[in-house]
């Protein structure tokens, strides 16, 4: 990849922005990659760049950032695999923590997949990922992060642990019998400890016939002697072979996890990589984050607008923010005021924005700024302000021009600071314009701080070319650091010389002596440029209003969406509640008529069998279709029962025509049925269309059905007085109309006041032919058996 110039990028403090972002690095191939980095010149890296920093953003909203632990890096290791070579339980730890980690960074990037969080490039990232299962946990079996290997890295290895604590603890024990008897009198201290990987007790000197056994350490006074008893010699012997042997197997196991690993270090290789990059985008957001930088866009034209712009090294509180254009109307800019005004550091503000947004770097500017693409910035700026450069001379200044100007594209942007300066003014002027000349005729863009005034003419007098200049506070004497786009630096002497208390009548004949013309065209000019910007912030507003609508927008469908299927879902359910309750219903119903069936069929009841089926038929009724949504026989039924009043109706159950009346209830019509008005349930009724008796044709006829669905008796027990009369009226009503000539009314025998108001209701209904109590085996005088006209 092509690089910019480096003097440039360290003149313009390009490394501190690096050595800023790398503080928020966990990985050694993140600061790797951080090390490298250099602004891109080509749109499509920039675009890419610049994605990823967005989706590291979203994800440290969301997340709280990227789960990346430290991380070393293993290619040293991974290129001794490919000669051959056995790792060190540390170094096989590093590998295995890269494959651990590329494991859970891809479940992590899955699972936001999952939460349909919308990245436009890390999901790419993140899935060129390659886990390796088995060797994964092959790894984390046996080796743990700080390179112990693990008892569990193979059973002879932990057989060999347990003898080794078995053996230590018996030469323990041994020895201690020698620190707490009689012996512990020869000793200079009652401890057991351990001199060239034996166990030894420190016996005084002039004892060490005592114990016998070998000296294998003493004191440096001498005094005291480090032995090791004859009783412990065998037990340590043993202890030396045991450890040998756990040793030996260690390198066993670290050879065949070497091996087990070897023909993937390509694929190691590239996670660690990958997760390297990963981390210097979290890098990036992170510290956006915590300077206030945001995303900009970027514009092929090489248009620049930084808005509220600053330099990202000084402190955001204290900064002052500055509107920024270059390239639209102008190419050129030449910045004017006195010094200490701000001049330089405007311009290096310029150029390290720049860079940022070229490396993939939000910017320190506000929303809606746009940045261009340039193949190169040439920067010549001696900044007197800072303590780690000398004063620039006239002749470093031409040496670093000169080593750019033939490397200028129209591409390129080349910052001037005090072109021309350290030299006679008049030749440095003449130097300045014939410089800025032939970078123009180039095409490339400029910014330059300058003190001659002949540039102020020059900005005026060059096409593409803009005053500006640094404000400066004539009241309190100091700049304000404000940077005035189309109006060139004032000297403001008269307005200084007031303050400092010259007299106004001088100060009025000076005035008389300076030209009007100038300062009007200078207000023409900055107003000129203050319309720009206003365009160009309206434009801003306007593109942040039309996305936020669009969000908006994208949300209320997302959730009108959502509540759609919450609301089917939430009905299906409910359907599916109410069947489960029906068919539990109906199967207790199912038990209660096969009972009842089977009392009529002993001769215990005077059950019929028409009252079971209809029983069971409106059981059945109660369940609720699964899908209903696109049924076109339910919507025809539907359009049915929409009922009005003066509508032509067929009562269902009595096969009858009526006429609705009004309605009666909730779910009740009052019905006009020839002479009878009655109250008629709603799911009883069907609308119908009754044909001009005057029309030709066929003549629609409504014969009653073969079963009316009325039952021949009326259980009225337990029922109010009230109430069941007026039951009982309604039910003769249907009786009769049904065709019945005889039919029973069940009202039990109680305290015979029910059955005394009935015996009087039917002596005075005129439909009644006559009456009489039921047999005694059909109930007595608990029944009445009435008889129809």
């Amino acid at each position: 990849m092509e690089k910019m110039n480096e003097k440039s990028l360290n003149t313009l403090e390009y490394f501190k922005i690096k050595q800023q972002a790398q503080q928020y690095l966990v990985t050694d191939l993140g600061k790797k990659e951080l090390k490298h980095l250099s602004p891109y010149i080509n749109k499509t890296e920039i675009e890419a760049a610049l994605d990823e920093t967005k989706d590291a953003a979203d994800i440290l909203r969301l997340q709280g950032g990227i789960p990346l632990p430290k991380i070393v890096d293993v290619k040293p290791f991974l290129k001794r695999l490919d000669i051959g070579a056995t790792l060190s339980a540390k170094e096989l730890a590093a590998v295995g923590k890269i494959l651990r980690v590329t494991n859970e960074v891809r479940r992590f990037f899955r699972d936001l997949q999952d939460d349909e969080v919308d990245l436009t490039k890390l999901y790419e990232t993140a899935f060129e990922l390659e886990t390796l299962p088995q060797v994964t946990k092959k790894l984390a079996l046996s080796v743990e992060n700080d390179g112990h290997v693990t008892d569990d890295a193979s059973s002879l290895l932990k057989s060999l642990r347990r003898q080794i604590i078995t053996t230590e603890q018996s030469i323990r024990d041994t020895l201690a019998e020698f620190t707490r008897g009689k012996s512990a009198k020869y000793l200079s201290e009652a401890v057991v400890t351990i001199r060239q990987d034996r166990y030894v007790i420190p016996v005084k000197a002039e004892y060490r016939n005592v114990f016998g056994g070998q000296v294998y350490d003493q004191s440096a006074s001498g005094q005291t002697l480090f032995i090791e008893p004859k009783q412990v010699v065998s037990l340590n012997n043993r202890l030396s072979q045991q450890e040998a042997a756990q040793n030996e197997e260690i390198r066993r196991i670290l050879r065949e996890l070497s091996e087990l690993i070897a023909p993937y270090t390509a694929e190691i290789e590239a996670n660690a990589k990958l997760l390297g990059h990963l981390d210097l985008a979290n890098a990036k957001a992170v510290y956006a984050k915590n300077i206030g930088a945001t995303e900009p866009a970027i514009t092929d034209e090489q248009f620049l607008y930084f808005r509220h712009a600053w330099h990202p090294l000084l402190d955001l509180k204290k900064a002052v923010k500055n509107d920024i254009m270059l390239g639209q109307d102008f190419k050129t800019m030449l910045i004017t005021g006195p010094n200490t005004g701000g001049k330089t550091i405007t311009l290096k503000t310029i150029g390290l924005i720049q860079l940022m947004g070229q490396s993939g770097f939000f910017i320190p500017a506000g929303e809606g700024s746009r940045i261009g693409i340039f193949d190169e910035i040439f920067a010549d700026i001696g900044d007197e302000q800072s303590i780690e450069q000398n004063l620039s001379t006239f002749s470093s200044h031409m040496t670093n021009i000169v080593s750019f100007l033939d490397k200028i594209t129209p591409h390129s942007l080349v910052l001037f600071d005090e072109l021309g300066s350290g030299t006679d003014p008049q030749e440095g002027a003449a130097l300045a314009i014939a410089i800025l000349d032939d970078v123009a005729a180039k095409g490339s863009y400029v910014v330059a701080t300058t003190h001659y005034p002949e540039l102020k003419v020059y900005g005026y007098e060059r096409p593409e070319t803009v005053n500006a200049s640094v404000e400066f506070d004539s009241m309190t004497l100091e700049p304000t650091y404000k940077l005035l786009i189309g109006v060139p630096g004032r000297s403001n002497a008269l307005d200084i010389s007031s303050r400092l208390g010259l007299p106004q009548t001088i100060i009025d004949s000076a005035s008389q002596f300076v030209s009007k013309d100038s300062q009007d065209l200078n207000n023409m000019i900055g107003d000129l440029v203050q319309k720009r910007h206003d365009v160009e912030e309206e434009k801003i507003h306007t593109q942040q209003y039309l996305k936020e609508s669009e969000q908006l927008h994208s949300d209320l469908e997302k959730a009108y969406a959502a509540l759609n299927e919450q609301r089917d879902q939430l009905l299906e359910k409910a359907k599916q509640k109410s069947n489960d309750m029906v068919n539990e219903t109906s199967k207790k119903a199912d038990q209660i008529i096969a009972d009842l069936r089977q009392m009529r069929l002993s001769g215990g009841s005077n059950i019929k069998e028409n009252e079971l089926i209809d029983a069971k038929g409106q059981i059945n009724q109660l369940h609720q279709p699964e899908n209903l949504k696109k049924n076109k026989v339910l919507k025809r039924a539907k359009q049915k029962h929409d009922l009005h009043p003066n509508d032509d109706v067929l009562v269902k159950t009595y096969g009858q025509k009526g006429v609705l009346l009004r309605k009666a209830g909730n779910h009740e019509w009052e019905v006009q049925i020839g002479i009878l008005k009655m109250k008629i349930n709603e799911n009883d009724l069907e609308k119908i269309s009754v044909p001009d008796e005057n029309a030709k044709g066929n003549r629609t006829s409504v014969k009653r059905t073969a079963s009316s669905g009325i039952s021949t008796s009326l259980d009225l027990r337990g029922q109010r007085y009230e109430e069941a009369l007026t039951n009982v009226d309604r039910y003769l009503d249907s009786a009769q109309l049904a065709g019945y000539s005889t039919v029973t009314l069940i009202h039990g025998k109680g305290t015979g006041s029910l059955r005394s108001g009935i015996t009087q209701y039917l002596k005075n209904n005129r439909a009644v032919k006559n009456f009489e109590y039921a047999s005694p085996n059909a109930g007595g005088n608990g029944a009445t058996v009435v008889h129809l006209k």
